[in-house]
């Protein structure tokens, strides 16, 4: 397979030059390890190594403090490390002995919360990178925006060799979590239980969160629910968007919104097998917003916070981008090229305030509409005004 290089090679090469530690954490089968390995040969040191789902790896971390005491000279790669989690300690005191950037690169297929260990640790001798799936930039030249759309931005489903390939690695993937990761890292779940809870987030995706219908639905009580969803967001598999309320009085709705992280996997679970599948189905709309949200903040890269806004009185946005406190651009997401605002949108670009307002749509011509107002595409805004603002 064909390997697509990474937007984020270079910051990676850049974190190794000034941390001690770097961490590269994402889904599984996101692409950490090739993304690290495409950058060994330009690390400035040798560098060894250990995929911890290996036991001849893992065998060799018994004594770790032996093994890795002996590559003080050597960048030492640490694949998969949630397996091995009595480590951070360990690395803590080994890094503090030379005090140099770039002793390891880890990589981990869970947040640092759930790898609670890693972020007490190594406070301050460790950055986090976190590889989303592929992004429109990255991808553009390989698939098209509708491709990368309907089959998510894995790499192995993306660039499957036919619809069927994907929807076999797609079904694989959805059962290795279920049945294997997700319980690794700690969710003691039955896997029907807890795939009916996934398969009904991907009806919800880009809801506003229910929790008690959600409960209801599963015959759960609110606690349990909140804990899958935690863990799910831990594990990078959802998203939860917040309500913007900084310095706005009005009666908000208080509740998250959530968002499957990859629209392939998001399909997948509503048993969508192809474009066409997914153009008469009742959940396209969704699918779209929730490609779009994910889109953006995988590009964007945590330097704006995303939050959505709605009032009780129906005013809403889907997603505004705020530096600080201070909202930056409000985004109006609609699966039409010849979008229409409703009042609640006006009314909620008035009560936000942001200096610049999108209209995002799959394809269409790129325009100031009104005053503050652009109509344009996904491609576009990305391309040309997400780095601007």
């Amino acid at each position: 397979m064909h390997i697509i290089p990474r937007s984020l090679e270079k910051e990676l090469l850049t974190m190794t030059q000034h941390f001690q530690v770097v961490g590269v954490i994402g889904q599984r089968q996101v692409g950490k390890t090739t993304l690290v390995k495409s950058i060994m040969n330009k690390l400035p040191k040798n560098v060894v190594y250990l995929d911890l789902e290996r036991p001849s790896d893992r065998l060799k971390l018994d004594d770790a403090e032996l093994f890795l005491s002996q590559q003080k000279e050597k960048t030492v790669i640490i694949d998969e490390v949630q397996h091995k989690r009595d480590l951070f300690p360990l690395l803590r005191a080994l890094v503090d002995q030379t005090n140099e950037p770039g002793q390891f690169i880890i990589l981990g297929s869970a947040s640092p919360d759930l790898i609670r260990d890693s972020s007490e640790s190594l406070a301050g001798r460790i950055a986090y990178l976190k590889l989303t799936p592929f992004s429109i930039p990255e991808i553009s030249k390989h698939l098209s925006q509708s491709q990368l759309w309907m089959r998510g931005g894995f790499p192995l489903a993306a660039l499957a060799s036919s619809d069927e390939v994907w929807a076999q690695w797609t079904d694989n993937f959805i059962r290795t979590y279920l049945e294997r990761d997700l319980p690794m890292l700690g969710l003691r779940v039955e896997p029907p239980t807890l795939e009916r809870f996934w398969r009904i987030l991907a009806h919800l995706s880009s809801h506003i969160l229910n929790m008690a219908e959600l409960a209801k639905s599963l015959g759960l009580t609110s606690p349990p629910i909140k804990r899958y969803l935690d863990f799910m967001e831990n594990a990078f598999l959802i998203k939860r968007l917040y309500s913007f309320s900084w310095n706005i009085k009005k009666r908000l709705v208080k509740s998250p919104k959530v968002y499957l992280t990859d629209t392939g996997l998001m399909h997948r679970l509503l048993n969508i097998t192809d474009f066409d599948d997914l153009s008469g189905h009742p959940s396209i709309g969704n699918s779209w917003e929730t490609f779009a949200v994910n889109q953006i903040l995988s590009v964007n890269a945590d330097r704006l916070t995303p939050y959505f806004y709605r009032t009780q009185h129906q005013a809403e946005i889907d997603l505004v981008l705020t530096k600080g406190f201070y909202p930056k651009a409000a985004i109006e997401i609609k699966y039409s090229n010849a979008p229409a605002l409703s009042k609640g949108n006006y009314q909620a670009i008035d009560d936000i305030g942001a200096p610049i307002n999108f209209v995002i749509t799959p394809s269409s011509d790129d325009y100031l509409f009104k005053e503050h107002i652009r109509i344009c595409s996904l491609e576009a805004f990305i391309q040309k005004y997400l780095g601007k603002i």
